[in-house]
Parts: C-alpha cells; sequence; structure tokens
C-alpha cells in the first residue's frame, strides 16, 4: 500500500503532527491529499518554545512535515487492508504463450538508406526506379 493511501485512511483521526521547523500541531484529520499536505479541524499549533494557539481549522504544507505521529488507541491492522483486497478484482496481466506479443512492436525502420520501411521523403523505400 502507498504511503498516501494510507494517510488518506486517517480521516477523523486525531494526529500530532511535527514540522521541519520544531512547531508541534495536535488536530483532527479533515484529510489528505495527493501531495501530503493535511487538512486539520480542532487544531492546537504550538510553536517551538511558546504557548500553544488553538485554530478551528488549518492546512499544512505537505513538504514542511517531518513527521505523523498516530494515536497509540488506533488499530493499524483495519488501516493496512489494501483496498484491493476488499472485493475489487485486480487486473492482472497473465503472459500468452505461444502467441505474438500485443502491440505493433517497431515496425520495419523508417531511417535513411538501407531497404525496409515505406518510402519517406529521404531514403528508406526502395529507392529511385
Amino acid at each position: 500500500m502507498k504511503l498516501i493511501k494510507f494517510l488518506q485512511r486517517l480521516t477523523g483521526e486525531t494526529v500530532t503532527i511535527e514540522l521541519k521547523n520544531g512547531t508541534v500541531i495536535v488536530g483532527t484529520v479533515v484529510g489528505i491529499d495527493a501531495s501530503m499536505n493535511a487538512h486539520l479541524r480542532k487544531v492546537k499549533m504550538t510553536l517551538k518554545g511558546k504557548n500553544p494557539n488553538p485554530y478551528a481549522t488549518l492546512s499544512v504544507r505537505g513538504s514542511t512535515v517531518r513527521a505523523i505521529l498516530l494515536p497509540e488507541s488506533l488499530n493499524l491492522d483495519a488501516l493496512l487492508v489494501d483496498a484491493a483486497d476488499s472485493g475489487k478484482p485486480k487486473n492482472i496481466n497473465v503472459n500468452r504463450v505461444g502467441l505474438a506479443p500485443s502491440g505493433r512492436g517497431r515496425g520495419r525502420g523508417r531511417g535513411r538508406g538501407g531497404g525496409g520501411g515505406g518510402g519517406g521523403f529521404r531514403g528508406g523505400g526502395r529507392g529511385r526506379r
């Protein structure tokens, strides 16, 4: 399972986020997007060496996050179950024995000189007759 998919399943959980500059943020996850930006509500943000400040909502840029600390009560086994295992069939690409590979291949060449391929602007083809 990819990390971003795991983090997106944390919606509704209260987490602690440590930033690279030492700031600590505690809040309830509203959502996490593809850039790992975290959107929180009921937030307490503590700047390094300062008193905590409450906020109703807060968004944290993903590139500033050092760590996301999960609550002890969180059931990791339920979160780590892959979405593909929950009923959605996987797309399995089985190698076909004895058949030509799918796709059109590289063709017969299209460069200058040396035969093969259709006649382009220069060379290729069968030359002048």
